[in-house]
């Protein structure tokens, strides 16, 4: 699978979502029908603490579709900043490749929080 890269904003205390399609390096979407996804942000990429876990949704296993989402309880306690996250994708048989990755810019709120 290819790596794609994909920048987003969050504003803390605010809920967060974005549909996502994962495609290859041809532009054709993957079919992630048997895989298991996860996505985590963290401060830099060696950081072995979470700052926090998607949500993954299917939209459309078979045209690569997803929604990611953070509700605002969780970017409510995201500190200002710059960080960055993957997503890994994992077959039934447990084999596991890095399909979307980025930087997340975390934006204080005024209202929100």
């Amino acid at each position: 699978m290819s790596v794609y890269v994909n920048n987003i904003t969050i504003n803390a205390g605010e809920t967060f979502s974005q549909p996502l399609t994962l495609t290859n390096s041809f532009g054709s979407s993957i079919d992630l029908t048997g895989y298991g996804v996860s996505s985590y942000i963290r401060k830099h990429p060696e950081s072995s603490t979470v700052v926090a876990g998607f949500g993954i949704s299917f939209t459309n296993r078979a045209a690569g579709e997803i929604l990611i989402s953070l509700g605002s309880s969780v970017t409510q306690n995201i500190t200002e900043g710059r960080y960055v996250y993957d997503m890994v994708a994992t077959t039934g048989a447990g084999i596991k490749s890095v399909v979307l990755e980025g930087n997340v810019l975390v934006r204080a709120g005024i209202t929100s929080t």
